[in-house]
């Protein structure tokens, strides 16, 4: 895998990250026991700015050029309002400081007709969240938005968990809630309470022939409409408890 997202390129961006404004305080996010905050509801500490697809492919003084620039937007692009971390669908994506490996991340997101969004998974493409009124366009056979959001969309196609076992989107306006394990390159998606990728392996993107780096940050992308995300709760999953979770999925 080539692209590599750790502390020591976080040091090139430096310190200095302006913080969005916000309309009003808000209270504390309050993470269920277990759980940490990954998003503190106020402004964007822990947070960086990062489209990979548009520096994947450059080189030394052009990809430095690049991932620095993308951090300069990153504040331009993304604002906290009402305890709600929100994008209109432009600029880089909002990725974490930290890394991780094995780990359970719940959030919550509302977006708008015609978005396309996920998440990223180890800065890996991704729990894909759809506007699920789309139509099927038999132009277009592998993009299937009318199924739901939660598949595995960049896995091959036909591949298990690129497209969500039932639909689960709740309509606009409301909050839907996401649940994702994620051990190994084994992952599980549950959306608004059903589940809607079970135990799928989640393909390398940016090599098919790898399986996903042991660790790399969450990624919230950001495309092709405004979408909010609040309580982004994370809880790290130890070698233990990894086992145990993979031995029960290969039993049902």
């Amino acid at each position: 895998m080539t692209t590599k997202f750790t502390v020591a390129t976080m040091c090139l961006f430096g310190l200095s990250l302006a913080l969005a404004p916000t309309s009003g305080r808000s209270e504390e996010p309050k993470p269920p026991q277990g759980f940490r905050a990954l998003f503190n509801g106020h402004d964007l500490s822990g947070w960086y700015g990062l489209n990979p697809h548009q520096s994947q492919k450059l080189v030394g003084e052009d990809k430095s050029k690049n991932l620095l620039k993308q951090q300069a937007e990153f504040s331009k692009y993304w604002r906290v309002e009402n305890g709600s971390l929100v994008n209109d669908g432009e600029g880089p994506y909002a990725t974490t400081e930290r890394e991780f490996g094995d780990m359970e991340f719940l959030l919550e997101y509302k977006t708008v007709a015609g978005a396309d969004s996920g998440v990223y998974l180890r800065g890996t493409p991704q729990v894909q969240i759809w506007d699920a009124n789309q139509e099927f366009d038999p132009q277009r056979p592998t993009r299937k938005p009318h199924l739901g959001s939660g598949g595995l969309f960049n896995n091959t196609p036909g591949a298990a968990g690129r497209d969500p076992l039932e639909l689960a989107d709740l309509p606009f306006g409301e909050w839907n809630q996401l649940r994702i394990q994620q051990i190994g390159d084994r992952t599980s998606v549950w959306l608004n309470g059903k589940l809607v990728v079970n135990n799928a392996v989640m393909e390398n993107y940016w090599d098919r022939s790898q399986p996903l780096p042991p660790k790399g940050p969450i990624m919230l992308q950001t495309h092709g409409g405004k979408i909010e995300w609040r309580n982004l709760f994370v809880r790290e999953i130890g070698a233990s408890e990894a086992k145990e979770i993979l031995a029960n999925a290969k039993q049902k």
